[in-house]
């Protein structure tokens, strides 16, 4: 049983070390190019539609862009992010903050990307009520992305 707890150690530190790390930055970075930069280009726009009224919007929707902003929120950040970032400064120093602030941004896009398949591939209720999500457009239309890439 220890060696198969040992071999399971190995896998688990190669799996959660370099390789993912660069697997993550690598998609991100990737993203970011290929969407043009277009998590800083369009910041200023994006604060501005998330605190104010969209123009042309006639309050079509569910929820405002605010709501919709607090929601994605939520369920990005977390007290385990909380306390993993007040770990990583106390461990790695400066240093640590400056790599967290460079994923930051770059994550930026990757959460983009995954936000406009949720919004592209959603499904309309009869009622008229939307629904979707990575689960529902990976499974449904996962096919069709591959052939669109």
């Amino acid at each position: 049983m220890d060696a198969f707890t040992e071999f399971l150690v190995k896998i688990d530190d190669f799996v959660w070390g370099v390789p993912l790390m660069v697997l993550i930055l690598g998609t991100g970075i990737f993203l970011t190019v290929r969407i043009g930069v277009l998590q800083f280009r369009k910041l200023g726009l994006s604060a501005r539609y998330m605190l104010g009224k969209e123009p042309g919007v006639e309050g079509k929707g569910e929820i405002s862009s605010f709501a919709a902003f607090c929601i994605a929120m939520s369920a990005t950040i977390g007290t385990g992010n909380i306390v993993g970032v007040a770990t990583a400064v106390v461990v790695g120093g400066p240093g640590a903050l400056f790599w967290m602030v460079f994923a930051a941004c770059i994550g930026m896009a990757t959460k983009y990307a995954e936000c406009l398949l949720a919004v592209k591939y959603r499904d309309i209720k009869d009622d008229g009520r939307a629904f979707g999500g990575p689960f529902l457009y990976i499974e449904r239309y996962g096919r069709k992305m591959e052939v669109a890439c």
